[in-house]
């Protein structure tokens, strides 16, 4: 008797609990099945992987300090590239002693007013996944600025860019995709005291997570996370009306699944 009034009252609770069961087991079958939507197709798995494998080939440790180019022209292995309506600006090897790698460094200039409007100097035939990128950067004589490091760069339309605008003291990481642009981070910084600043630039993987870290003069700026775009060209960009000088690029691909590295010395 006490045996079919326990049944009599697990059977209406296991029969609760199937159905829930059952309720979760297709939101979750929904949730997996809905993917986000975006413009511009992410790596799978397996693209992933070879781009990591080909980062590991030694062909893209690189270093420009543009002393060989001859000056008032595009550096060498550089292409101009423009993001936003108005005038394209002017790239060009400029003499100057005062550089970190004298005698020689690349100056642009941007009359657009616009803030959407960028002005890219990019690297040609290389591409990184997870690049490690140092400058020295500087504002023209008397002119504000915004300018930086562009990378995973698929078009003049889809790229990162890391950028410091030393007159405001402040930094800052975007995304653009399909020209529209997201800030994913910013901050003030504290300058060093120095004409020459120096930004780094690390895009690396932990676990299944992408993160960008930004240095200003060798201190930690900004670290965010976002994964949207992939392996792409690197190279130097300025935002807005700008006159910027750079020198000494680095850019080398990172292995590491590891926690980002102390920036480094040069």
């Amino acid at each position: 008797m006490i045996k079919r009034e326990v049944l009599s009252i697990m059977r209406p609770i296991a029969q609760n609990i199937r159905a829930t069961l059952s309720i979760s087991l297709w939101v979750v079958v929904l949730l997996v099945g809905v993917a986000p939507v975006s413009a511009v197709p992410r790596e799978n798995h397996e693209e992933k992987e070879a781009n990591l494998k080909q980062q590991a080939t030694g062909g893209l440790f690189h270093k420009w300090t543009f002393d060989k180019d001859a000056t008032k022209s595009i550096p060498g292995g550089f292409v101009p590239l423009s993001s936003g309506a108005g005038a394209s600006a002017i790239w060009s090897v400029e003499a100057d002693e005062t550089a970190p790698s004298a005698p020689n460094v690349v100056m642009g200039t941007s009359a657009c007013e616009d803030s959407t409007c960028f002005r890219l100097l990019i690297a040609q035939g290389l591409e990184y996944e997870y690049p490690d990128l140092t400058m020295r950067i500087r504002s023209a004589d008397g002119v504000a600025g915004m300018g930086g490091f562009v990378f995973a760069l698929r078009d003049a339309q889809n790229f990162y860019a890391a950028l410091v605008e030393l007159g405001a003291r402040r930094a800052q990481v975007i995304r653009v995709i399909e020209g529209v642009v997201t800030i994913l981070g910013q901050t003030a910084v504290t300058l060093k005291p120095i004409d020459w600043h120096s930004l780094r630039v690390q895009r690396n993987t932990i676990v299944s997570k992408d993160f960008i870290e930004a240095y200003v003069d060798g201190v930690l700026a900004l670290s965010v996370e976002d994964q949207m775009l992939g392996a792409g060209q690197v190279g130097v960009v300025m935002q807005g009306k700008t006159s910027l000088l750079f020198d000494t690029l680095h850019a080398v691909p990172l292995f590491s699944h590891r926690p980002l590295s102390s920036p480094a010395a040069y």
